[in-house]
């Protein structure tokens, strides 16, 4: 898919998706009425033929569709969850730093909030532009983190009780935060949206060859299932990268943590 149609608002891409399929397939129409179907002799049970092939397409493109838009909703869905849960553990992470004494205290807490802020305002504004892994700053503060934790030596046993569970709170941040940066260069592959497309010019194109003598009717017919096929490519579109472009997946929840727990105990 053209990146430029993700760094517009869903409803322009809607707009797009369904017009540009409507006008190919009204000219695919226009073309085969005039060029190829007068050379095709039709008997009384060729309309037959041509609505048991539109259902069989139907049917398998209808399932290789389905299969992808479930998947791409499932991809959506557990990016946003992933967001969550890396605010989550910040959040954890935070408040099990506030335990350690002064002054290792302040400076993990000031990492802390230094990572969170830098999460809201460099992080999410790359990857909405497809640059999130390329962006370093991230982990020269994690790492400055870990340093800072990895030397602490506890004093006591409440410190090492309270230094092991840190360091799983650690742990913790650090997958979601790799799995987050994976997840922002994925996407559908070039494969899959050849089928998409193909099967879609196909599924549209198998109508053309019904016998209609009324045109405007033929057209009615061929626009509603462009427009149908239109919003569900448009569907797969919107969460096919939910860290892309303008309807990608928004950094709220790393903004709540800053205000509510990091802000707060400031």
């Amino acid at each position: 898919m053209p990146t430029w149609l993700y760094e517009v608002s869903p409803t322009i891409a809607a707009l797009i998706m369904v017009v540009f399929i409507e006008c190919v397939a009204l000219a695919g129409l226009v073309l085969v009425r005039r060029h190829l179907l007068p050379r095709l002799h039709y008997h009384d049970g060729a309309n037959d033929a041509v609505s048991g092939t539109v259902q069989a397409i139907g049917v398998f493109y209808g399932i290789t569709v389905g299969l992808i838009a479930v998947g791409v909703w499932n991809t959506n869905s557990n990016a946003s969850e992933l967001v969550s849960k890396e605010a989550a553990s910040i959040s954890a992470l935070y408040r099990d730093v506030s335990g350690y004494p002064s002054p290792v205290r302040e400076q993990l807490r000031a990492k802390l909030r230094q990572y969170t802020v830098f999460v809201i305002e460099e992080a999410w504004p790359a990857q909405r532009r497809g640059e999130g892994q390329s962006i370093n700053t991230g982990t020269a503060i994690i790492d400055d983190f870990q340093h800072d934790l990895h030397t602490f030596q506890p004093a006591n046993i409440s410190q090492a009780t309270l230094h092991g569970e840190t360091l799983r709170a650690y742990n913790t941040l650090l997958e979601y935060r790799r799995l987050r940066i994976d997840a922002v260069g994925g996407g559908l592959s070039n494969v899959m949206w050849a089928v998409i497309w193909v099967g879609a010019a196909i599924s549209i194109g198998i109508a053309y060859f019904f016998n209609i003598p009324d045109v405007k009717l033929h057209a009615i017919l061929v626009i509603l299932m462009g427009g149908f096929l239109a919003m569900v490519l448009f569907m797969i579109i919107i969460n096919d990268k939910p860290f892309y472009g303008y309807g990608s997946i928004s950094s709220d929840p790393y903004k709540l943590i800053l205000e509510r727990v990091i802000d707060v105990s400031q």
